[in-house]
């Protein structure tokens, strides 16, 4: 990205202005980059904590599948999820508050005794579920994040920065060039007038 620019004293204050601005801003940022690598992390972690509680929970009920079987589905349901929002680093990521499940009633005499024990690991499973789709979310949402701070980053520091030095250098050379020239024209001027007095 070329850094356009006038060879004047406007412009090399400008420059510098906008070159102050992202030294300032670059540490700030690559703050933000390192805690949404450490937050993109630890949300990862616990989606694969989740999946295997999952797979552990699955296993330890597949004992269970004939007595599956036997159970109504239309026992529980989830009425509703409800969510907040979190803010890391800059990013609103979604927050399991609650999850509000609707049980209809049944006759525990009519009914084998364990389905209440069925309702509660079906409680449990979906909720592990829930939670992971979320921590899945919350991962893509600071990977995202991160990403486009790195890329600011990098933009900052491998491109702008760069450039701002450079162009303020260029500008600094040409001005510093017109006024050697300038003084050399003066004291040119300044000769010739002498000469000019001492053959009068």
């Amino acid at each position: 990205m070329a850094i356009k620019f006038q060879y004047n004293k406007t412009s090399l204050q400008d420059l510098s202005k906008q070159l102050k601005v992202r030294e300032r801003a670059l540490p700030t940022i690559k703050n933000k980059e390192s805690a949404l690598r450490i937050e993109v992390k630890r949300a990862h972690d616990k989606v694969y904590e989740l999946e295997q509680q999952i797979e552990k929970r699955l296993t330890a009920y597949s004992k269970m599948h004939a007595l599956w079987g036997e159970f109504d589905m239309n026992l529980i349901a989830i009425e509703n999820i409800v969510l907040s929002e979190k803010k890391i680093a800059g990013v609103r990521i979604p927050v399991l508050d609650s999850i509000e499940y609707r049980i209809a009633e049944f006759s525990m005499f009519n009914n084998p005794g364990w389905f209440v024990e069925g309702i509660a690991i079906l409680k449990e499973m979906a909720r592990i579920a829930i939670e992971r789709e979320i921590y899945t979310r919350k991962t893509e949402l600071l990977d995202y994040a991160r990403k486009k701070t790195t890329q600011k980053v990098n933009l900052y520091e491998k491109v702008q920065i760069p450039g701002y030095h450079e162009a303020i250098l260029k500008i600094k050379r040409f001005l510093e060039d017109e006024e050697n020239l300038s003084k050399s024209a003066q004291k040119i001027v300044k000769n010739r007038q002498m000469e000019q007095e001492e053959r009068s």
